[in-house]
């Protein structure tokens, strides 16, 4: 009788665990969290009550614990907000190439060719009608 334990085909996901299964980032995380969080805990329930006081400690908690358990595509948060940083602030965005339409152009200059006309051959008839008169 053997004992068979599956093995996952992808190792490249599998992360070291330090201790009480607990990647080295999310000891740090956690201690940061604890160490942030259960310190305000205690010097603002006399002033708000233990519920608000808690709703802050948990509330100044959820970050460290967003960067501690959060990974996308093998990124983890901080890298992913750096990315989107970078990509929206840091760079400019790229321009689109706008060609000028010499067509366009050519037909503005014979349109305003055509009312420049029409405007002096109706000053012309109204100064002869003028001038008759």
């Amino acid at each position: 009788m053997a004992i068979s334990v599956p093995v996952p085909k992808d190792l490249s996901g599998i992360k070291t665990k330090v201790a009480l299964n607990l990647t080295k980032r999310q000891i740090i995380c956690f201690s940061g969290a604890a160490i942030t969080g259960v310190p305000i805990y205690f010097l603002t329930k006399g002033v708000l009550g233990t519920s608000a006081a808690s709703l802050l400690m948990v509330g100044i908690m959820l970050p460290f614990f967003f960067v501690a358990m959060y990974e996308k595509d093998g990124f983890p948060a901080e890298k992913i907000l750096y990315f989107m940083i970078r990509q929206k602030i840091l760079t400019p965005g790229i321009r689109p190439y706008k060609s000028e339409n010499l067509y366009e152009q050519l037909e503005e200059r014979e349109r305003i060719k055509k009312e420049v006309r029409y405007l002096e051959e109706k000053a012309v008839s109204e100064s002869n009608s003028a001038n008759g008169q």
